[in-house]
């Protein structure tokens, strides 16, 4: 396993749609447990494949729940709810916006050997299954955020969570 450069906002790489994955071989693994290592040693919740450069399908999702979910070739089956909630990225690095998405999602999508299933998320989990699974067709949250945090407002909510 190795650590991947992520790419942030600037790079083309990020507004481009991800090809399917087609081969569920070896690379693909090595792929997958390579941005495994780099989501952890990111201190992220999630990672798309664009993300390290790589136009394919294929995103992981680690919200502390259940350990990292990996989903190739995913697609959103099912949505309800909504939450709206503050948002960052690790390809967006200081910055944070406000952003509304679904509170309830379930994908449909295939595991690293190409087998099909379905997950559900909820809150946290779902928020960042709608945000990665939008890197794949070359969307930022910065896009859909209802609005921008300022420096100053980011330092307030950064105070506020050290006095809880």
């Amino acid at each position: 396993m190795a650590l991947r450069n992520i790419v942030t906002v600037g790079d083309s790489v990020l507004t481009k749609v991800c090809r399917p994955v087609v081969n569920f071989d070896r690379r693909l693994h090595i792929l997958l447990d390579d941005m495994a290592q780099t989501l952890e040693a990111a201190n992220g919740v999630g990672l798309a494949a664009p993300q390290v450069g790589i136009l394919r399908r294929a995103v992981l999702v680690d919200t502390g729940d259940h350990g990292v979910l990996e989903l190739i070739n995913p697609e959103i089956i099912e949505q309800s709810g909504e939450q709206t909630g503050l948002e960052g990225c690790l390809s967006v690095p200081g910055q944070y916006g406000i952003v509304t998405r679904p509170n309830v999602v379930k994908v449909r999508a295939q595991d690293r050997f190409g087998q099909w299933f379905e997950a559900e998320g909820e809150g946290l989990t779902a928020r960042c299954m709608c945000h990665e699974l939008a890197h794949l067709d070359g969307q930022l949250y910065t896009e859909v955020a209802d609005r921008m945090l300022t420096q100053e407002e980011l330092d307030e909510l950064m105070d506020e969570d050290e006095d809880e």
